[in-house]
C-alpha cells in the first residue's frame, strides 16, 4: 500500500496543504487508522478498476478517490492537526513508513 501511495496518490495530487491552507496532509499517513483504512480501500479499488479500459479510470476518481480524498483533506478531517505542508504543484508530504508495517500482499513477492 506505501507504493500505491507513494507512485500514485503523492504525484496525482499536487495540491497545496499546511496548517493555513484548506487542505491537510500528514506525511506520516500511516499513523492515522482512518487515513490507512480508506486509503487501502483506494488502492484495493484502483487496483480492480485500472484493469477496465472504458471507464474503470473515471469511475475510480468519482466513485473513490475524490470521495475519499475530499474526506482526508479537510482541517477537520484525520490530518486536521498536521503541521506539514508543501509548495504549490508539489507532491504531497512524505515520510516512509517504519519498515515492514505494510507487506506486500501481492502473489510471489
Amino acid at each position: 500500500m506505501d507504493e500505491f501511495v507513494r507512485e500514485v496518490i503523492l504525484p496525482m495530487y499536487q495540491r497545496k496543504v499546511g496548517p493555513r491552507s484548506s487542505r491537510r496532509w500528514s506525511a506520516e499517513w500511516w499513523r492515522s487508522a482512518e487515513a490507512v483504512s480508506r486509503l487501502d480501500a483506494l488502492w484495493r479499488a484502483w487496483e480492480h478498476l485500472r484493469l477496465d479500459g472504458a471507464l474503470g479510470m473515471s469511475t475510480w476518481w468519482r466513485d473513490h478517490a475524490d470521495y475519499h480524498m475530499n474526506i482526508l483533506f479537510p482541517p477537520d478531517g484525520p490530518f486536521g492537526r498536521s503541521e506539514d505542508e508543501n509548495k504549490p504543484g508539489a507532491p504531497l508530504p512524505y515520510t516512509p513508513p517504519p519498515p515492514g508495517l505494510f507487506p506486500d500482499v501481492r502473489e510471489g513477492r
